[in-house]
């Protein structure tokens, strides 16, 4: 059977592949949150555009949303970013690493 759920690290990349959304990653990054009024703002987009890019986000594990009131508050959450992180330095320590052997064998050579 095939598994047609991509796996969470497949929706934190495809997530981060749309520079609004990183844009709003950013905006909510070493900040206790936004509202989604304060996200969309800057954005020249309809609300609806903005939610479908905070639904992205959301289902990524990328922000959580809570309301108070009237108006919906968001955050981020961290721990899939680290998760993210932590697979872009095994493979940049492999590269690397490989790379270095490379060029110490070509140096030889030469």
């Amino acid at each position: 059977m095939v598994n047609l759920e991509p796996a969470p690290l497949d929706r934190v990349f495809a997530a981060l592949s749309d520079a609004t959304r990183r844009g709003m990653i950013a905006r909510l990054h070493g900040s206790p949150g936004a509202t989604v009024s304060e996200l969309a703002r800057p954005l020249a987009m309809s609300l609806p555009a903005v939610m479908k890019h905070l639904n992205v986000l959301e289902s990524a594990g990328l922000i959580a949303r809570s309301k108070t009131g009237r108006s919906v508050h968001v955050r981020l959450t961290p721990a899939p970013l680290e998760d993210a992180a932590a697979w872009l330095e095994r493979h940049r320590r492999f590269w690397g690493e490989s790379l270095d052997r490379l060029a110490d064998i070509v140096e030889d050579k030469a």
